[in-house]
């Protein structure tokens, strides 16, 4: 027998190559853990959230009709029962995306999954819906500020996965997405003025195809800017639950903290009492230092 020895450049060299020829191989992707109740689809994988953010329904105020419709409408896909993709649209920081986590945090226990899909990735649902195939639990992918330029088409996607898809309409998942803009696509005058033809023969036909992708959600839910007492009520609810009391004070630097942002809403609020909750405490504790 003959034996063949290397030099020691000639072993280096292969090293190098079976490591480049090792990173050039795909990466063999994880099993989905699906004891998480939150699921993140990045890089061709669901990567699992086993500890989303806590946000309770009751915890949501001034959207009392929003809350039923979605509620119902989920109780009715956790029953195995026919129930609709749902739009949230409206104005920002209203409750849209915490409705969503909401809806998580109470019926995780009854088998209800999210998974969070962004909207670049949408082209990918139908390798979700492979993943999720005869799975017991419930799957809500959740798409938050959906909205494309009008020059993206790569809303068709989703449109195919809503309705005109063989493979849509699985009974284990539903799409939840949230937006500010009610028919997703932005929409120009021109397009509604039956004079301007010299770019486009049948205009409203231009018009129909945008409008064609909301219309695949069969519920809509929208969301309005909150009145003065709403927003006071959100804040004093926040503070009760931090055990700090609801003064006089408290109420004005709440309205002035609404003013400097422009708007009342629930995200303004909770981000009022988070400063005023992190503000009251640093004080004590300075004082008692």
């Amino acid at each position: 027998m003959h034996t063949i020895s290397l030099s020691p450049e000639l072993l280096q060299s292969l090293e190098k190559l079976i490591k480049q020829a090792q990173y050039a191989l795909p990466a063999v992707p994880e099993p989905p853990d699906f004891s998480a109740p939150a699921l993140v689809w990045q890089q061709q994988q669901l990567h699992a959230v086993h500890s989303p953010t806590t946000i309770h329904l009751d915890d949501l105020i001034g959207i009392d009709r929003q809350k039923k419709l979605i509620r119902q409408n989920t109780q009715q896909f956790l029953a195995n029962l026919p129930a609709n993709n749902v739009l949230l649209t409206g104005a920002r920081g209203t409750g849209k995306s915490s409705l969503v986590r909401a809806l998580l945090t109470d019926f995780a226990e009854e088998g209800l999954r999210v998974i969070e899909v962004a909207r670049d990735d949408l082209v990918d649902l139908p390798k979700i819906r492979q993943l999720i195939q005869g799975r017991s639990e419930k799957f809500i992918v959740y798409c938050d500020d959906l909205s494309f330029g009008a020059e993206d088409h790569s809303y068709r996607a989703l449109k195919s996965a809503l309705d005109g898809s063989m493979q849509s309409g699985g009974d284990n998942l539903l799409i939840y997405a949230t937006s500010n803009r009610r028919h997703l696509l932005p929409e120009f005058t021109h397009e509604n003025d039956h004079a301007a033809t010299a770019q486009e023969i049948h205009p409203q036909e231009a018009v129909e195809e945008k409008v064609s992708l909301s219309d695949r959600f069969g519920l809509w839910l929208s969301f309005y800017a909150m009145d003065q007492a709403t927003y006071l009520e959100i804040v004093a609810d926040g503070l009760r639950k931090a055990k700090l009391p609801w003064t006089d004070l408290a109420r004005t630097e709440a309205l002035r903290w609404a003013g400097t942002r422009g708007q009342r809403s629930g995200r303004s609020a909770a981000q009022f009492v988070r400063h005023w909750v992190g503000m009251q405490c640093l004080q004590a504790r300075q004082q008692g230092d």
